[in-house]
């Protein structure tokens, strides 16, 4: 199934002893568009913290009413590592993450999950064959240049070949494989305009500096793209999380 990743902000997360915060942000990984992390903003049940919680731990992404359940229980997620002193999110945390629950890392192998097409959705208490004895001798100090944030993302300019045209509204998520299939671009400032739906293949790169994002498109081949329909998301056209 497709999602809409901003209508998953600000759902609450449930782990599986009870509730554990809400969903804050995406990090994905900017190479092949797939999403390595949601951020979960704990709340008043671990005040000012911030926890990254891997697509391996959600099932189906099982969402019910405006709960998405976690394979977790909440102690597992408290004591997971945390990620305020390691921001931007560094290759070593990761490491120290995916070992802490026995997860494989998605970097080792030539599938988007590593060995996989698909992270393996399922809760156990074996470590995977093999994961126990990896060893790494090199921690790079700074942080994985490849992991973006999908909210920051969110209104950078669309900079066609001959100009700019819009902004980033949204991301199209399949919630399979947990990898960005489109990238809603909301074109309403100009005259014809509307919210269009753009291959992540179709860009050519995001300049973080410049707050943009270049497309190998033209400004009217952009606006023939595919029109975005939030009603196939279920998204009513009053949601603020989506019409902004």
């Amino acid at each position: 199934m497709l999602r809409s990743i901003k209508k998953l902000f600000e759902d609450k997360l449930g782990a599986s002893d009870g509730e554990i915060g809400r969903v804050s942000d995406f990090y994905f990984d900017d190479l092949n568009w797939a999403v390595r992390y949601l951020v979960a903003d704990t709340g008043s049940w671990m005040p000012g913290r911030l926890v990254l919680i891997s697509p391996h731990a959600f099932g189906d992404l099982y969402q019910g009413g405006k709960v998405l359940l976690v394979n977790l229980t909440r102690q597992q997620i408290e004591n997971s590592p945390s990620i305020e002193s390691h921001k931007p999110v560094s290759r070593q945390y990761e490491e120290e993450y995916h070992r802490y629950y026995n997860w494989p890392f998605y970097w080792k192998g030539d599938a988007v999950w590593g060995m996989s097409g698909f992270p393996i959705l399922s809760q156990r208490s074996k470590p995977f064959l093999g994961e126990q004895a990896v060893v790494e001798n090199k921690k790079p100090d700074g942080g994985d240049l490849h992991l973006r944030s999908a909210k920051a993302l969110m209104g950078y300019q669309i900079q066609a070949t001959d100009g700019v045209i819009g902004h980033v509204a949204d991301f199209v998520m399949s919630d399979e494989d947990w990898v960005i299939q489109r990238v809603v671009v909301d074109t309403r400032h100009w005259l014809t305009g509307k919210r269009v739906l753009i291959s992540p293949g179709q860009i050519n790169r995001i300049s973080w500096d410049e707050s943009k994002v270049y497309v190998d498109l033209t400004k009217e081949a952009l606006l023939e793209s595919p029109v975005f329909e939030p009603g196939a998301f279920g998204i009513r056209e009053h949601d603020p999380r989506i019409c902004t």
